[in-house]
């Protein structure tokens, strides 16, 4: 199988996240993507996340009707916090006859040197890059050392998404209709948990 992997803390999964992987599924002869909810990303602070089983759930109940986008767990149970480099270990040796390609946003093609182990994963993996907004009509070089290749690094001519989880806890937390950029089932465990400090309004 060739499958996809999409990492991130979805605090809260949304919309253009839906969006990103279905165009991976379309366009690059992927037979699944899957939602690799990180517990704690190292360059993130643990403080601004939800509590990690219910950013779960709120990627299981969103991709529930669709076979070919899962959720994933496989960082709940690694040393945290999540390094990629050891997860990809650790699904290679589960899952040798699989393919696996790494997809992330343009911005994080900007850093990528300041991953654990980024050449290896570009050599032996391989990543798909969405565009972000913030980005448009910049260099995705790195420091002029990382640049898209065609083969180990993809630009694909995804649509530019302006949503972030970052907006939406805070109108959320301002009591803010996210209406249209929530997924529904994860509107209903944002408000069944109360999350993000206000429910969710219509």
């Amino acid at each position: 199988m060739n499958i996809g992997l999409y990492f991130g803390s979805f605090n809260p999964i949304h919309t253009g996240h839906l969006i990103i992987a279905q165009h991976m599924l379309t366009h690059h002869g992927l037979d699944e993507v899957r939602f690799v909810v990180t517990p704690h990303n190292p360059m993130k602070a643990a403080s601004d996340l939800a509590p990690e089983a219910d950013r779960l759930e709120m990627v299981r109940r969103t991709v529930a009707n669709n076979p070919r986008l899962q959720a994933e767990d496989v960082e709940f149970g690694l040393p945290r916090p999540n390094y990629t480099a050891h997860t990809m270990d650790f699904l290679a040796r589960r899952h040798p006859e699989t393919t696996f390609r790494i997809i992330i946003g343009e911005d994080n093609l900007r850093t990528l040197q300041q991953w654990a182990r980024w050449k290896e994963l570009v050599d032996r993996y391989g990543f798909l890059v969405y565009p972000r907004a913030q980005s448009e009509g910049e260099s995705v070089s790195v420091e002029g050392t990382v640049s898209p290749d065609g083969e180990h690094i993809v630009m694909s001519p995804a649509p530019i998404i302006s949503i972030s989880s970052t907006y939406l806890r805070s109108a959320l937390s301002k009591g803010d209709s996210a209406r249209y950029l929530l997924p529904d089932a994860a509107a209903d465990v944002i408000r069944e948990r109360g999350l993000y400090g206000h429910p969710v309004h219509g």
